[in-house]
């Protein structure tokens, strides 16, 4: 078989690997290089998907599809009031994930995705997708793995995080000095000898009532340049 990769002038671009055949099609002696270890990616990501798909099989799939496609419009309509939603369908509904816009909060209050997703540590979340597909928006998939409790939480999490947000807006945290644009607050800042921000430790590290001592979890660092944490293996606090 003839496997076509792309468009002819666009050969000399295509990956090669020194484990392939030197002067195979399928090794550009102009290319850039390798990118990844293996010739063709990872083989081993492929079970992956074939074993979930195997063993949930047709009913089960569909039932996960229900449920992932439930569990992002029950989100999706508990922030309606809180963030606009993008790009819901003729009938107001999203699909397995939907967007929510944030960018208009920089001008109102300073406040970035970035910041809402850095945040979103203090309470507790992993930060969904940030400025992707849309640039100053967040991307929110939960799947059809997890539970209502669990949905309501970061739902809470993201409406209590507006209110800050509004907070910031009405002048009674500073732009540039508040529970956003400091997050996330590690263990580092609380064991400071004197409390040095100008909000609570409750505010910045026990944010809403799900979180507390018992449950916390705790970022390893506090904000980090992203571009340099990008670029550098090891991050350091001085």
């Amino acid at each position: 078989k003839k496997y076509i990769f792309s468009k002819k002038h666009l050969a000399q671009f295509i990956p090669n690997h020194t484990l392939l055949d030197a002067d195979s099609e399928f090794n550009p002696k102009n290319s850039y290089g390798p990118v990844s270890s293996a010739p063709f990616g990872s083989a081993s990501i492929l079970p992956i998907s074939w074993m979930y798909i195997r063993m949930m099989g047709a009913a089960g799939l569909r039932r996960a599809t229900e449920n992932a496609i439930l569990n992002a419009n029950y989100i999706a309509k508990r922030l309606e009031s809180s963030y606009k939603v993008l790009f819901r369908g003729t009938n107001g509904f999203a699909a397995h994930e939907f967007i929510i816009d944030v960018g208009r909060f920089k001008e109102l209050a300073n406040v970035e995705a970035v910041d809402i997703a850095k945040r979103l540590q203090d309470y507790g979340f992993h930060a969904p997708t940030v400025s992707w597909p849309v640039s100053g928006s967040l991307m929110i998939e939960p799947t059809e793995s997890e539970d209502k409790e669990e949905l309501d939480r970061f739902c809470d999490a993201l409406i209590e995080i507006r209110k800050e947000i509004s907070q910031i807006e009405n002048g009674v945290y500073d732009k540039k000095n508040n529970p956003l644009k400091n997050a996330p607050h590690s263990q580092h800042i609380l064991l400071h000898e004197k409390w040095p921000l100008p909000y609570s430790l409750q505010k910045a590290v026990f944010p809403i009532s799900f979180v507390s001592p018992n449950t916390k979890f705790w970022p390893s660092c506090g904000r980090v340049n992203d571009v340099y944490g990008d670029k550098n293996l090891k991050c350091r606090l001085d």
